[in-house]
């Protein structure tokens, strides 16, 4: 069987989410993980052929056992079966590769989606990247790899996740670009607590903090609204000021730091080391 058998029947592919294999639209049962493991691994493999060896590590780890060439057999069949008249299953040395050729593909779809976006990001065309970006992303269904062996998962989910991961910041940066900067905050902030380590995202959430401004800021951080302003827009008076205890009244702030010769004078050595703080 070759692949354009695809373009008699509409056949799709999905992994960005539960493992899912559509005959025209209709749903073909996947009911045993092992079974979906196979599919997602050939899937994976790009048309390249996936080694008995390495079924079977992915199948049943460093223990196979001794009917091994038998099942796995068993399970090409069933998934040639899934879609007749046939998936293009082909049987390589020591291995089988699959053929999916005009079937879609979600994973490709997200791809091309992204590099699209990236493109549009590279040009400026900062509007179009971010929809384009945010067509990328929507393809995801939910987590990938959760209904295949742990095996396959840790293999493949963590090359997964960073490149949606990366198409999610570069969808952030178009919409930094936009001026977005309040949409994304409380977007960002959980990608941060989430990512403590990456240095981008809390590079981006630098920037659209110190964009939205203290009021806002502060707002987003609590869930509520700015702070009142009172009438007229002006801020509402304070108290009296209050001096920090062993300091008399008028005395102002490094007198004392002055009168002993400790701390930097202004405009003298040291002072660099006391820079203004700006958002």
């Amino acid at each position: 069987m070759s692949g354009r058998q695809y373009e008699e029947r509409r056949v799709e592919f999905r992994i960005l989410g539960p493992t899912e294999l559509l005959v025209d639209g209709v749903p073909v049962p996947l009911t045993a993980p092992k079974l979906r493991t196979v599919l997602v691994a050939l899937l994976l493999s790009r048309g390249r052929v996936v080694s008995d060896a390495s079924l079977s590590e992915l199948l049943w780890g460093p223990l196979p056992p001794a009917t091994m060439a038998a099942q796995l057999y068993t399970y090409i069949s069933r998934l040639r079966r899934s879609c007749e008249p046939g998936l293009d299953v082909l049987r390589g040395l020591r291995g089988y590769r699959l053929d999916i050729g005009a079937a879609g593909f979600d994973l490709h779809c997200f791809q091309r989606a992204a590099e699209r976006g990236r493109q549009s990001l590279r040009d400026g065309r900062y509007a179009t990247a971010a929809g384009q970006l945010a067509s990328a992303l929507a393809l995801w269904r939910g987590p990938a790899l959760a209904d295949v062996t742990e095996s396959l998962a840790v293999a493949e989910l963590p090359r997964l996740e960073e490149s949606r991961l990366s198409v999610q910041e570069d969808r952030i940066e178009a919409d930094l670009a936009l001026g977005r900067h309040a949409c994304v905050l409380t977007e960002l902030m959980g990608l941060v607590a989430e990512h403590p380590v990456r240095e981008s995202l809390r590079g981006q959430l630098m920037k659209a903090l110190y964009r939205v401004g203290p009021g806002r800021r502060a707002a987003r951080v609590r869930g509520g609204a700015p702070p009142a302003q009172g009438r007229a827009g002006h801020r509402p008076r304070r108290g009296p000021a209050r001096h920090p205890p062993g300091r008399p009244a008028g005395e102002p702030p490094g007198a004392r730091l002055s009168r002993t010769g400790g701390g930097a004078r202004p405009g003298g050595e040291g002072a660099a080391a006391w820079p203004a703080t700006r958002w």
